[in-house]
């Protein structure tokens, strides 16, 4: 445990070639300097204190945030270059912060499950990381909730990260960074006799539709629109009425096939970077597809110079979204290639009885029993994860300090060259995906819906 500000999340020797192995192997590392590091101003401060957002008037919502504003700060990081980090906690229980999609070691990834230390109540931590890889990233909480529906990532305790190339030319004129979330849960049982959370009220960046200030763009602007879906279990379908949205990456990374598409569909931490080209003149609304969704706030407006009136929506007829769509076809294997190991991985519910809560399985068990059985991974190999998923229920699938290509779903639709860090496998259905063992040492493999983790959905892998 850390006590007021002393570095007891460092260990007790770090040695300059260990230094130099956990910079070069998991682009991260501690810093060799515990005097050093801590006379030093950090390059991002992060306080974690309690917080009232008004989503609105009428919607007050007592949570925790990163340094007073929901979302956190934005925060650009250059690829590989040092960044000493700061956390002090100010709430009355235990933090941990997850730096999601980034390849760092596990000592500072931010799980408790991979070894992170916690955060005491009042206390804080320094260390040092080399931020990779390039793209859109962000930052959030990874501590339990249960069945406090304000705590973890209920609580909407996150931000956004954007890590830059050495060389950055931009397609836009301006970014917007855009975060969705949902707030005020609660369980309710479906007719399947399961407690699924259900919320209230669902904002853009903390605030309800028609509450937060217009998005001011000009005719003929290009902006590139960064969007987080930080829900804790909902998967959001989103259009931009009056406009195409361009997709240019998925999860930070580009995607093979750019492509113009209707609308966006974003599981829980599924990120999206679109251009949109500012050349219908008005006031627009980026929102929910799903009437209901949008009713309980999630939308924004795009104002242009000059415009009046209304802001307009013009309500899609169907959802549609597919991956494949922005990967390439699989190419032939190639002679000689490593061939990856497969790991088959199959997710299950247990029924605990009408009204409770199931449980979660892997491989027919729950964490952590099914990590010590998990298999070890072999650095410098190339593995292929089965996804298999025979529960009613889509799982956003997520992997720490590793981005894995869709190769396969339900077998028939081979893919190649999209790259993620979640996954969307959908009920009663397979999706393979394929990584390279690079980054040693315990790494958490979980589904990113919140009750679903907390029932014992994730997994850790170790490899030396």
């Amino acid at each position: 445990m850390l006590k007021n500000d002393r570095l007891d999340v460092l260990p007790p020797v770090l040695t300059r070639r260990r230094f130099h192995q956990l910079a070069g192997m998991a682009a991260g590392s501690l810093a060799l300097s515990r005097t050093a590091l801590a006379q030093a101003t950090p390059d991002v401060s992060l306080e974690i204190a309690p917080y009232l957002l008004e989503a609105s008037p009428k919607h007050h919502i007592r949570t925790v945030a990163y340094n007073g504003q929901v979302p956190g700060p934005l925060f650009r990081m250059r690829e590989g270059i040092a960044q000493t980090i700061e956390i002090k906690n100010r709430t009355s229980t235990p933090e941990v912060l997850h730096w999601h999609g980034l390849f760092l070691p596990p000592e500072i990834d931010g799980a408790m499950e991979e070894g992170t230390p916690m955060i005491a109540s009042g206390a804080s931590t320094r260390y040092t990381m080399f931020p990779q890889p390039a793209g859109f990233r962000w930052y959030h909480t990874h501590t339990f909730a249960g069945k406090d529906l304000t705590k973890a990532q209920f609580g909407g305790l996150h931000g956004f990260l954007l890590i830059e190339p050495r060389d950055n030319p931009s397609p836009s004129d301006r970014e917007v960074f855009l975060g969705l979330h949902d707030w005020n849960g609660h369980f309710v049982a479906s007719d399947d006799g399961f407690m699924n959370p259900v919320y209230d009220v669902s904002t853009i960046n903390g605030k309800m539709l028609g509450y937060d200030d217009p998005i001011k763009v000009k005719q003929g602007e290009r902006v590139l629109l960064h969007i987080l879906n930080s829900s804790p279990t909902e998967v959001h379908w989103i259009s931009f009425s009056g406009h195409s949205l361009k997709v240019i990456a998925l999860d930070g990374n580009p995607v093979p096939q750019p492509q113009t598409v209707p609308m966006l569909r974003l599981a829980p931490a599924e990120r999206a970077t679109i251009v949109v080209d500012m050349n219908n003149p008005g006031q627009w609304i980026l929102g929910e597809v799903r009437k209901h969704v949008q009713a309980a706030g999630m939308g924004i407006v795009f104002e242009y110079t000059n415009a009046s009136g209304k802001p307009v929506w013009n309500q899609p007829e169907d959802l549609v979204w597919n991956y494949r769509q922005f990967a390439n076809s699989a190419a032939p294997p190639t002679p000689n290639a490593q061939k990856p190991t497969p790991i088959e991985l199959v997710f299950e519910s247990k029924f605990q009885g009408h009204g409770a809560e199931e449980l979660w399985l892997i491989n027919g068990l729950g964490y952590p029993q099914n990590s010590v059985k998990s298999p070890r991974l072999q650095s410098g190999q190339r593995y292929r994860f089965i996804l298999k998923n025979k529960s009613a229920d889509d799982h956003p699938m997520h992997l720490h300090r590793h981005t894995f290509e869709i190769c396969a779903i339900e077998k028939a639709i081979s893919l190649s060259g999209l790259r993620k860090d979640v996954v969307l496998v959908p009920a009663n259905s397979t999706v393979e995906v394929e990584f390279l063992a690079d980054h040693p040492g315990k790494t958490l493999f979980h589904c990113h819906q919140q009750d679903h983790m907390d029932r014992g959905f994730m997994m850790v892998f170790d490899y030396a």
